[in-house]
């Protein structure tokens, strides 16, 4: 049982760290560009 709950943990665990890289890599290139050329604003 051990072993199947610590492999959910594990994959919740990257998931949400890939989840996190993504969204902090998103805002560091909106930062990049100027406002009028952000269309989905």
């Amino acid at each position: 049982a051990f072993e199947i709950l610590g492999s959910y943990v594990v994959t919740f665990a990257v998931i949400g760290a890939f989840a996190w890289r993504v969204v902090r890599q998103g805002r560091r290139l909106a930062d990049q560009v100027d406002d009028d050329q952000k269309y989905w604003t």
